[in-house]
């Protein structure tokens, strides 16, 4: 049922497609609306008989890229890329109870959470190898929250940076974040992390080039260490610098921590905290290269 369902979404679709919106002259001697099947294949690069298989459900796995180059050429919205994709995973067998067993693990250990209950009001968060956040402090809700980072169950660094409407108002350096979070999921994938491999399959259907040319264009590791500049929506500007830890855990989790990274960007956190001006001087204990010890706050 799946593959017939997969093949008669992209048959509906090309039909749907006017030859003009394509560059083609629509022509008088069209037999059906829309784009002919030959015309579809040469403007997505792939053989006329492979997408005929598709249409037919006599092929049940077509690549990421495959389906990506459809789904460009097909002028697909992203509902329309996200329905397309979960189509081919069921097509080649991946049902909801393939899902639930491969699920990663989504919980940290109680030592993990103690420390960043420690962090507090510092923004801090675990994340796992494919970049689902597991657990984050009060002080990374009152950041991401209203960015839109949270809203998903769970949250994904990278899906979020290349699918969210409000990824870009939130990082004025997307380009730069957009190379990272590609290249961390791209060495996940590339160590055997089969959660991200899925992922990156999902973002290559959905995201499109932007996301497909840096996962495979590039050879760059991830960075574990820089500054970010975040656009709040409540306090503006703000530059963080951040340091990306490895745990010593099996599922190979990672705590990221941020700390402001100029006297500006400290009293916005200040802000975010409500602390009152006079007590500005211990957010100068989780500022970069700050001199007062974060634990007197406590």
């Amino acid at each position: 049922m799946g593959e017939a369902e997969l093949g008669a979404f992209l048959r509906a679709h090309r039909e749907a497609v006017p030859p003009a919106a394509v560059g083609l002259p629509d022509g008088t001697r069209r037999r059906t609306p829309g784009l002919r099947r030959a015309e579809l294949a040469t403007l997505a690069g792939v053989s006329v008989d492979y997408l005929t298989r598709l249409e037919q459900g006599r092929d049940r796995s077509p690549s990421a890229q495959v389906l990506a180059a459809l789904a460009q050429t097909l002028g697909l919205s992203r509902d329309e890329r996200i329905h397309l994709y979960r189509l081919a995973k069921t097509a080649a067998g991946g049902g909801a109870c393939d899902a639930a067993a491969t699920t990663p693990a989504r919980t940290v250990r109680p030592t993990v959470q103690a420390l960043l209950d420690r962090l507090e009001p510092a923004p801090a968060l675990v994340a796992n190898q494919p970049g689902d956040l597991l657990a984050w402090t009060a002080g990374f809700a009152r950041l991401a929250g209203p960015t839109g980072l949270l809203e998903a169950e769970p949250p994904n660094l990278a899906r979020y940076i290349f699918t969210h409407p409000r990824a870009h108002d939130a990082h004025p350096d997307w380009d730069t974040l957009a190379d990272d979070r590609a290249a961390a999921l791209r060495t996940a994938a590339a160590l055997g992390d089969p959660h991200a491999a899925l992922l990156a399959e999902e973002l290559t259907i959905i995201a499109g080039a932007r996301f497909r040319d840096r996962f495979e264009g590039s050879a760059a590791l991830p960075t574990r260490t820089g500054v970010e500049r975040w656009a709040h929506p409540q306090v503006g500007q703000l530059r963080l610098a951040y340091e990306n830890l490895q745990l010593p855990d099996p599922d190979e989790q990672r705590l990221i921590v941020y700390l402001a990274a100029d006297e500006a960007s400290a009293g916005a956190l200040d802000r975010l905290t409500d602390h009152h001006p006079a007590a500005s001087s211990t957010a100068a204990g989780y500022r970069c290269g700050g001199d007062h010890d974060p634990r007197a706050r406590r």
